[in-house]
């Protein structure tokens, strides 16, 4: 079995035992919590390549492209073709329209040669002419008009014709590449197509693993918020603590609970996009099994690329070349038009009625074989026009594929740098995360010393809420700039 097609059946039975979890999870009581179903991120690919409604559409392409070489190369070999017909005719054929009065020849044996039979004059013996200045014919033979009519009302026919290409100035042998081609050509747009669709569901997939970390961030940020105004309120209990300061650190926990009912919906809709990407009913709570978004397995950004491997390993530049391959063989199609064509052609013809043996009404027939030749001679330069319009074209094409060069070589250094760029965010947000924790712990300390207020340490906490956040996205951002820049440098698997 191929590996696509082990690939197409995991992914279905992946597919098939989420949706039917899926299922079982919508008919729990209300108020249970329902499960959630774990899912790699290899698996998402796979669910997503498997069904996304594009990737079907380009191996539909590809499907086309290969039967129209099939076509193409059919066009080496003898063409068979069977024709026929029925005829109806108002009026019998009649080749005379009256009697025929046809002179007769007698043999001569002094001239030893056959002679008219004329009417003579008795006294000098010469031939006499009619009223008409012909010779009268002393005897005739009788051809009745009747006996040359021939019935043609009801006539059937039909070929069998056999047409075998010689030399069709090189059209068919340039038909068959440019087939080839434009075959090629589909199946590198389809893994293009793939590239994207894997991008897709890794942004997903990451966006569902970001909001994820953020939502226990913010349950975190609540129980610390909590556990300040359980504080607080026994201070304010004992008379350490005004009513203000009560107030505003439940106020602040009231944001803090807003804030996370905003991520739980938040995750709930990222959730759906993951799901509707794999194919899967989009009440589906899929759960990425990589729920921490550190990079301990991330190598770093090189500095330098060689892009003429970069352009041999993109898909899409891939697709673009045999493009212009394909440009070159439809010029040589349009030349094809001013060369000669050569073709043998052999075909068995026949009908009802025939005349093959005399006239008779029943089937006959008989082959017949030759040679067809067409020469164009002049066309007022329309066949010419058409080539250096095919070439024209494939001047275009080639300028594409130098113009999407120069962009590919941009888009890769840009991504390189946006990678690079996403690596140092990274650092910093560590950093800071560093300082936002130990800050946090110092002001906790602090106002349990009784030498910061309420204020002090809701800041310090706000800080460490911002730095973790900063920090997750940092994660997250390095992991789609390191899968966009392997996708743009062709090596994205």
């Amino acid at each position: 079995m191929r590996l696509s097609n082990i690939m197409i059946l995991a992914s279905a039975m992946i597919a098939g035992s989420l949706s039917a979890g899926a299922q079982n999870m919508t008919a729990a009581e209300p108020g249970e919590t329902l499960a959630t179903v774990p899912v790699s991120l290899d698996s998402c690919r796979s669910m997503a390549l498997a069904y996304n409604k594009q990737m079907r559409i380009a191996d539909e392409k590809v499907k086309g492209s290969g039967y129209q070489r099939k076509e193409a190369s059919a066009a080496y070999f003898p063409s068979i073709d069977f024709t026929g017909g029925y005829l109806y005719n108002q009026k019998k054929l009649s080749i005379f329209d009256s009697d025929q009065l046809l002179p007769t020849k007698t043999f001569d044996l002094e001239t030893q040669s056959y002679q008219f039979n004329l009417v003579k004059n008795p006294v000098t013996g010469e031939p006499i002419k009619g009223p008409d200045g012909q010779y009268v014919p002393e005897t005739v033979a009788l051809i009745p008009k009747s006996a040359m009519e021939y019935d043609i009302h009801n006539v059937f026919f039909g070929a069998v014709t056999l047409t075998q290409p010689i030399y069709m100035g090189g059209k068919i042998i340039a038909m068959n590449k440019l087939t080839h081609y434009a075959e090629e050509a589909a199946k590198a747009l389809r893994d293009n197509q793939a590239e994207d669709v894997i991008y897709s569901v890794d942004a997903a997939y990451w966006q569902v693993v970001s909001v994820k970390a953020k939502q226990e961030l913010a349950v975190s940020y609540v129980a610390l918020l909590d556990s300040l105004r359980h504080d607080v309120q026994c201070l304010y209990d004992q008379g350490m603590a005004t009513r203000a300061d009560l107030l505003s650190v439940e106020v602040k926990l009231n944001s803090a609970q807003v804030d996370l009912t905003k991520v739980d919906n938040g995750l709930v809709l990222s959730r759906m996009l993951l799901a509707q990407l794999c194919g899967l009913p989009v009440n589906t709570p899929v759960d990425p099994v990589d729920s921490d978004p550190s990079l301990s397995d991330y190598a770093l950004v090189p500095t330098s690329y060689d892009m003429n491997e970069v352009y041999s390993r993109r898909d899409d530049l891939r697709a673009l070349g045999y493009a212009v391959k394909a440009g070159e063989q439809h010029a040589k199609v349009a030349m094809s038009s001013m060369l000669p064509n050569v073709a043998l052609i052999g075909s068995y013809e026949f009908s009802n009625p025939n005349m093959y043996d005399g006239f008779k009404k029943r089937f006959s027939g008989a082959f017949s074989v030759g040679a067809a030749v067409t020469i164009p001679l002049w066309h007022w330069g329309g066949n010419y026009n058409k080539y250096r319009a095919a070439k024209s074209e494939a001047v275009v094409r080639k300028l594409q594929y130098e113009d999407a060069c120069e962009m590919v070589d941009l888009q890769v250094k840009q991504s390189a740098f946006k990678a690079r760029e996403a690596v140092k965010t990274h650092t910093m947000t560590e950093t800071n995360l560093a300082k936002a924790n130990e800050n946090l712990r110092q002001a906790t300390l602090a106002f349990k010393e009784g030498m910061m207020t309420p204020d002090n340490v809701m800041e310090a906490q706000t800080a460490w809420l911002k730095a973790n956040s900063e920090n997750i996205d940092a994660m997250i951002d390095v992991r789609l700039c390191d899968v966009y820049l392997s996708k743009v440098l062709g090596t994205l698997e």
